[in-house]
Order: C-alpha cells, then sequence, then structure tokens
C-alpha cells in the first residue's frame, strides 16, 4: 500500500465545548495519510487512475467549515469516514491539532487511525 498525504491543512470552524468557543471561528490543522495503490496512475499518468488529493482536501475543507462540533474527537471521526467511503480510501490516519487550545502547550489534538493497509 502506498500513501497519498496531505499536510498542515489549515480549516477555520466553529469547535470547542465553551460557549465563547460557540461565537468563534478557530483553526483546526490536519494532516491526513491516505492508503492507496497509485501503481496505475503511475503507469498511465492519469489523474482518473488515483487518489485526487485536490479533490479530498476541497471536500474535507468544506466540511469542516460548515461544522460546529464541540469536540475534536468527533470532527476527527467525521472527517476521517468521509475520506472513506466517499473516496473509497481503506486506510486512513489523521492528525488534528487545535493549535492553542492548552496555553503551555504548542499543540494539542488527536491522532486517529481507521481501516486497514492493504
Amino acid at each position: 500500500m502506498d500513501i497519498i498525504y496531505l499536510s498542515d491543512l489549515k480549516i477555520e470552524t466553529v469547535i470547542g465545548v465553551y460557549d465563547w468557543e460557540r461565537e468563534i471561528k478557530q483553526s483546526v490543522i490536519l494532516d491526513l495519510e491516505m492508503g492507496t495503490d497509485i501503481r496505475r496512475a503511475a503507469e498511465t499518468d492519469n489523474i482518473d487512475d488515483t487518489l485526487n488529493y485536490k479533490a479530498v482536501s476541497k471536500r474535507v475543507i468544506e466540511f469542516v467549515e460548515q461544522s460546529e462540533f464541540e469536540l475534536v474527537e468527533t470532527l476527527a471521526e467525521r472527517v476521517v469516514a468521509i475520506i472513506r467511503e466517499e473516496f473509497s480510501v481503506p486506510w486512513v490516519r489523521l492528525r488534528l491539532n487545535k493549535k492553542g487550545a492548552v496555553s503551555a502547550a504548542v499543540d494539542v489534538g488527536v491522532i486517529i487511525e481507521r481501516g486497514e493497509m492493504v
């Protein structure tokens, strides 16, 4: 299995459990690794034979911008489900960073991995 990745995808959204967080947009930063087989695309040099990372990023950005979850855990699960279901990706690892959520930490968030490498 090969991996196509997106790194440092910064998106503004409503996220958080506190009242003040429900009234503003905050940045979340996503790092995605998506398992796929790129051999056919390498042979044909055709975008239709690979996982189109631009289409994935556009869909993820659209979803996250419109979402209003309280927990980063919920947002992470939903993003991974979209990628796996809508783009037929068997394995995804997502790191979701809610920078600044803990004042004494540089980064804070979750890392989840769903599916199986084939």
